[in-house]
Parts: structure tokens; sequence; C-alpha cells
């Protein structure tokens, strides 16, 4: 689904940019034989408030933290797909007449799309994709429409464009997850219909119910990872960036575990528990029967086999890379450590491949 796009070589080499609220994730991947080949990738920091609940507050720091992961990453490309957040998006699918031109099928999705979302339509980035026919209604197709602001693109535009990328495709961070999910699908158990996929980001925990692989449900609250880093900070005297390298690479004092660790995991099994709690109380009732972990505290020792044992669904960690050769340069271990953060970074850089 693409909110902007800027027409060029088909086959230009594209590469997947995640903007978080802690850090720019650059993935790029090159097409084999069997699957995939990881060419080069980079998770770079991005200072503290650059970014605000997935809100780009300060553009030339986070154009600068992207010319630093590109460098890093060691890509020869200059060309990205970047995502807007899922709760800057609406999507929704709609039921238009046939028409028998594309500008005819604009326009009464437009049409439509003027009853649901609450913006003027000057002000907003459109793109839709169509479903098929209307089940009882043959003169119809159903279309999936998405749309946010046209400010919300334009700020990651910007920034890309600051940092000398040029933004071929914004697409929905939530369709990048469904993009993702297709690589690790397989390796789920058969007959396997609903998984619920539980990105854990720094500031913002999302639950996307894929049904068939398809999105049908998208929640997201404020909880994540930050807080423990916080908690470390306080609890240990150390500034946010120290606090942040102790987490992930260890150093910590042995109290660490009971102090502060076991209490966020607990929390964080709360969290997953309440998400699933809204899906079923508002929303069809498909059972799930699959939790997927992403996001960076996806990493963290023994989170799946505790939401596994106090929920009660089989749970497992996301590696969209499982298939996929490496460049030379890539350590496969430090990979395996990112992998769970990268999942909307990687469903991004597919998109190299459409």
């Amino acid at each position: 689904m693409a909110l902007f796009r800027r027409f060029g070589k088909k086959n230009q080499s594209l590469f997947g940019l995640d903007i978080t609220s802690t850090a720019v994730k650059i993935l790029e991947l090159k097409k084999t034989d069997k699957s995939f080949r990881v060419e080069s990738y980079a998770v770079e920091p991005l200072p503290l408030s650059a970014v605000v609940e997935k809100t780009i507050t300060d553009v030339d720091a986070v154009a600068q933290s992207i010319r630093r992961a590109v460098k890093r990453s060691g890509t020869k490309s200059r060309q990205a797909v970047v995502a807007v957040p899922a709760s800057a998006s609406i999507s929704k699918v709609v039921s238009v007449p046939m028409a028998a031109t594309d500008q005819e099928l604009l326009v009464s999705v437009q049409y439509m799309a003027e009853d649901f979302i609450p913006y003027p339509l000057e002000e907003v980035s459109l793109d839709f994709e169509v479903i098929g026919p209307t089940e009882g209604n043959p003169d119809n197709l159903d279309v999936l429409v998405a749309a946010c602001r046209t400010s919300d693109v334009d700020v990651r535009k910007e920034a890309l464009t600051n940092a000398g990328i040029s933004p071929v495709i914004v697409d929905v961070e939530s369709y990048a997850m469904e993009n993702a999910f297709s690589l690790i699908a397989d390796h789920l158990p058969e007959n396997l219909q609903t998984v619920a996929v539980v990105d854990i980001g720094a500031t913002v925990t999302t639950l996307n119910i894929m049904h068939n692989r398809k999105i049908i449900y998208t929640r997201e609250q404020a909880f994540g990872g930050r807080l423990l880093t916080e908690e470390i900070q306080r609890k240990y005297g150390l500034s946010y960036e120290e606090a942040g390298m102790a987490k992930r690479q260890g150093g910590l004092p042995e109290s660490y575990v009971t102090e502060l660790l076991h209490h966020f995991k607990e929390t964080l099994v709360q969290q997953v528990s309440r998400s699933l709690q809204f899906y079923y109380a508002n929303h069809q009732k498909k059972t799930v029967g699959h939790i997927v972990l992403a996001g960076g505290s996806a990493s963290i020792t023994g989170i799946d086999e505790l939401i596994e044992s106090s929920i009660g669904i089989p749970t497992s960690i996301a590696n969209p890379f499982a298939d996929m050769s490496l460049s030379r340069g890539i350590k496969a271990q430090v990979l395996g450590n990112d992998a769970p953060a990268l999942m909307v970074a990687c469903g991004l850089a597919l998109r190299s491949f459409d």
C-alpha cells in the first residue's frame, strides 16, 4: 500500500527504513534463487525526543541518524521505503461500483473515503488496492483504502531527503509487518489460521492479529522497553545511553534480574494478555492459536516461555531471516539478536520486489 510514490526504474534497489522512537533501522535485501540475501543492514540510535510516540519532532536529528545508518550499513542504494505508523493511518474496505478505467475507480474511492476520513481530502495522502468482486454484488468491487494526513508523509519525506535519500514508497507499518510475517508463517504449525504478532517497541506495543496471513485487527498501547531502560538508569545511576547498552550487552549487578527484570517481564505478560482481551471483546471471535513476539524486548531471555506458560498460547520469537543467506561482513549472531526488531524494516525492504 503506497501512500506516496516517486515512480522510477522498476528494478532499482530499495532498502527498508524503519524510523522508531529510539532508532533508525536500515535493511537491504537481494533476491536469490531460493529466497533472499541480507545485503546490508544497520541500526543507528536516535537522540531522545527526536521521535515522540512515532511522531518525528526533530527532522534534522532524524536525518543525521539516517545518514550515519546508511554509511554504517554500506548500502550503495540511495532509495528507500519508509512507513507511517498504523495509528496515523486509516484503513477500510469499501464496496464501489465496477469501473472501466483506473481514473473512474479513483473517483469512486475518493467519494467513499469522504465518509470515513475525518480530514479534507486535499490534506490526505490516499491509496487503494482492489481485493475483488463484492460478495453478493458482482457489479461492485471490494477495495482496501489506506490514507493518512499528507503532513505525516511530508515529514518523513523531508527527513530522508535531508539525508540524501529518495523516498520512493511510503507504506503503513502494519502492512510492512504483514509482509514480513509471510516469511515466518511457513515455520509455524500447519493449519494455523489466526496468529497474534506482538511488536514490543521502545514506547509502544502493537498487537497485529493475522488471519490467513492477512491483518484483521491492530491495536497500539503505550508500553515498551524504554520503561526498563529508565528503571536501570535510575536504579544504577547511569545515563540513558549507558542504561540501554547495559540492558542489551550485560554488566549489571546480579540483583538486576530480581529487582527490575522480573517485574518488567511480568508487566509485559499482563500487557500482552490485556491486548488479547481487547481483541476478543471488540472483534470477531477468531481464536488466536499462536503468538509471535517482535520488537526489541522480544530478545529478553525466556520472555516467550513466560508468555506461553502464563497465557496458555504457544509463543515464538520472530526471525524473518531464518531462510536467508547473508552477505560477507554481516555476522549471523548479531543479526539474529536484532531480528525481532527488524520485522517492519524487513517488510519494507520486500517492497523492492513488487
